[in-house]
């Protein structure tokens, strides 16, 4: 693959994966529009590893709390806030990590990579996102985050495995409709993603070993370091925003996004 696309696959990565607009639904759309090589999996979830070192890096504090209560979690001593977070975490992120194993396995993953099935998932959720974010109440904060809550978010999740959906987006409806406010509801879905992006890389780690093909693993590499560095800067500018401007604008995008590839798709 050539420099030119993994640059353009890892900006593409960095700006949209903490935007409620789907990372992963871009990626699979570059080259079904543009007429380029499918980067595939590999590169996709290569994108998404950089991406964690910008989530964790911008997170740091939460995360180090994380780590702390990590052996208390394992350990069943529940009488910290940071062994609740921790095990908020590893509760959040079990039920994707065995879906997502179940599709992978069976190959079914693959057969989600398509322009209407994009397009479906960019329209519906899109105006999901829009109904959880005007009725849900602002009532609760990061703090409040317990297992009960960390199981539904874990469940919407799930639902992020099908292209278009948007993990972060589908956490966030999750978060709205709990009733937490705009900015603590991204702040715990973008801490959600570690355990989850870290898992994905772990199978990627796998296959890539299996395969034994190096140049797979540059080019990830390479696609990974520039993920790092625009996600960095995305992610910054989106938690600014949020403490003034509503999802609104991103569903728009997304309304008129899936219309067009519906069109595309059945045209």
């Amino acid at each position: 693959m050539s420099l030119f696309q993994l640059i353009l696959v890892a900006i593409i990565q960095g700006i949209t994966e903490f935007l409620p607009i789907s990372s992963s639904g871009h990626l699979i759309l570059l080259p079904s529009l543009t007429g380029l090589k499918d980067q595939g999996q590999a590169i996709d979830v290569a994108v998404h590893v950089g991406t964690l070192g910008a989530v964790v890096l911008y997170f740091w504090s939460d995360v180090k709390q994380a780590i702390i209560g990590l052996p208390h979690a394992l350990t069943g001593r529940l009488d910290t806030p940071q062994a609740r977070l921790a095990l908020g975490l590893i509760v959040a992120t079990i039920p994707t990590v065995i879906a997502g194993l179940i599709l992978h396995v069976t190959g079914f993953s693959a057969a989600l990579r398509s322009v209407a099935v994009i397009g479906w998932t960019m329209l519906g959720f899109g105006l999901v996102l829009y109904w959880m974010d005007q009725k849900g109440p602002q009532t609760k904060e990061a703090s409040d985050w317990g297992v009960r809550d960390a199981a539904i978010m874990g469940l919407w999740q799930v639902l992020a495995l099908i292209p278009g959906t948007s993990r972060s987006g589908i956490t966030i409806t999750g978060a709205r409709q709990l009733g937490y406010t705009r900015e603590d509801g991204a702040r715990i879905a973008m801490l959600m993603s570690i355990p989850t992006i870290i898992a994905s890389g772990v199978l990627l780690s796998v296959d890539v070993v299996r395969q034994a093909d190096t140049q797979l693993a540059k080019d990830g590499a390479i696609a990974a370091v520039f993920a790092f560095v625009s996600a960095l800067l995305a992610l910054s500018l989106m938690m600014r925003l949020l403490r003034s401007v509503s999802f609104t604008p991103y569903v728009i995008y997304r309304v008129i996004l899936g219309i067009v590839l519906l069109v595309i798709a059945y045209s």
